[in-house]
């Protein structure tokens, strides 16, 4: 049978020999599919930092000129790609040991574009392990409502947004740079974060640097709206990204005790790929097979797909997998589905 993302499921459940996450794991390995890429992160990361500085190179020459904010537009899109990159050290991709991928995670995160390693990894890690779960996920939990019962109970402002929140969600998307930079801002104050001073350290470092070239380059009212521009953009991009990936699919109730493996494929939608997809998302197109095995390296999900597709076949699981606008089709359709409840 065809299951509703197109993903033909086999309509004989072929048994396998032991757990079937350990199975699938089994033949991954056997792959090599779970080996460090550093060569690829290598390359991937030197290319990044070029396109940072020459961003900012761009920006200083062209100096106090409305043109900067195409500057701006430029670095948000990379500020997205250096995400990507402390995503990957912060689940351990790149290198084997915790030490240098937190290391690389300060880099990328806390002094390059204002995030902070140790409180996301934290946060990230916890809606790894409960994706899409009511009360247990804290994407889940923010201004969005992904149940209707989620829809039901909001009250007041977040009752209007839940409404509304399929027509507010690319608006809302544009606060989202900010919103990563206070949560960050917040956990060295409050979090028990490891190495508290550090993270501190480099965050202001990143944001004194930013609104220093932003005021002394520009006139006042040109460094506000870049700022502005390259932020809401940065937040837009890295939103976008996310979207298709968990919206729309199985929400799944508080203390659900479904197995790791269909926890994991039934709340993701895969995006399917191009050497365009794959860049543009930071290979978290391949939401399902990244969520199976969070220290996959980037490079090999895309060859772990069909092998996860195939596996998934074999166990009469749905496996979705949508083109990139169709995925976005099916996100905001739910979102729109949901919001009509919170007025009942």
């Amino acid at each position: 049978m065809r299951h509703a993302c197109g993903v033909v499921i086999a309509s004989d459940v072929v048994p396998v020999r032991g757990s079937e996450y350990s199975v699938l794991l089994r033949r991954v390995r056997e792959a090599d599919l779970l080996d460090r890429q550093v060569g690829y992160y290598g390359w991937k990361s030197a290319l990044t930092a070029v396109a940072f500085v020459a961003g900012w190179v761009a920006f200083f020459a062209i100096g106090d000129s409305w043109w900067t904010l195409a500057v701006g537009v430029f670095l948000a899109a990379v500020f997205s790609q250096i995400a990507f990159l402390g995503h990957d050290a912060g689940h351990k991709q790149i290198f084997a040991g915790r030490r240098p991928n937190y290391l690389y995670g300060l880099i990328a995160g806390n002094l390059a574009i204002g995030l902070s390693i140790g409180w996301w990894t934290s946060n990230h890690n916890r809606h790894h392990a409960h994706p899409n779960t009511e009360g247990m996920d804290p994407d889940a939990m923010g201004v969005l409502a992904f149940s209707g019962d989620r829809a039901r109970a909001g009250k007041g402002w977040r009752r209007f947004i839940f409404r509304y929140q399929a027509w507010l969600f690319f608006p809302l998307l544009l606060l989202e740079g900010g919103s990563l930079h206070w949560k960050s801002i917040v956990a060295v104050f409050r979090w028990p974060i490891p190495n508290r001073v550090w993270e501190g350290a480099l965050l202001a470092a990143h944001f004194i640097g930013l609104l220093s070239a932003a005021f002394l380059v520009l006139s006042p009212g040109k460094a506000l709206v870049f700022i502005a521009v390259q932020q809401g953009l940065f937040g837009l991009y890295m939103g976008s990204t996310f979207a298709p990936n968990h919206k729309g699919m199985e929400v799944l109730p508080d203390g659900d005790n479904t197995d790791f493996l269909r926890r994991q494929v039934l709340t993701s939608r895969n995006v399917r790929g191009s050497f365009l997809v794959d860049t543009a998302m930071g290979g978290l197109n391949y939401q399902i097979e990244h969520h199976l095995f969070p220290s996959m390296p980037r490079a090999n999900l895309r060859h772990a797909q069909p092998m996860v597709a195939q596996f998934c076949a074999e166990i009469g699981v749905p496996y979705c997998e949508t083109g990139l606008f169709e995925s976005y089709r099916q996100a905001m359709a739910h979102l729109n589905e949901v919001g009509r409840q919170a007025v009942r």
